[in-house]
This record gives structure tokens, sequence and C-alpha cells, in this order.
């Protein structure tokens, strides 16, 4: 299932935000990772239907991923 794209990107700036905040990195930087993530590309592709998911967990996954990248 694919979702309306003006949807998804007010989607992606809450994520961004909710993500930068909880992470530490600034905006700039959280876009950047969140734009190169596997969440982005499952979010954007429509697997999984990860664009219903609440934009409270995404940016929790985000967070997981960007942890795991740190390692």
């Amino acid at each position: 299932m694919t979702a309306n794209k003006i949807l998804l990107q007010k989607k992606y700036a809450r994520i961004i935000e909710m993500f930068a905040k909880i992470s530490g990195l600034s905006i700039g930087d959280a876009m950047d990772f969140f734009y190169r993530s596997l969440t982005y590309k499952e979010i954007s592709e429509g697997i999984s239907d990860m664009h219903c998911r609440s934009d409270e967990y995404l940016a929790e996954e985000l967070l997981m991923e960007h942890n795991e990248n740190k390692h």
C-alpha cells in the first residue's frame, strides 16, 4: 500500500524533528540520517505498511538504527 505523497512529507518532517530531539542530533544531521536510513526506505516503499505506524514508533526505530550504526 502506498500513502499520499504530501502526507508522507509531513510525516517525515514530524519523524525527523522527534528523532532529532531524542537523539540529540541537529535537525540537519537527523534529516541526513533519516533519508539514508533503512527506516526511510521501508516507509517510502510501503514495506510492511511502515507509514501506518506512529511517528513516535518510527523515531524510536531510527534511534535504534542510529545506535546500531555507531558501533
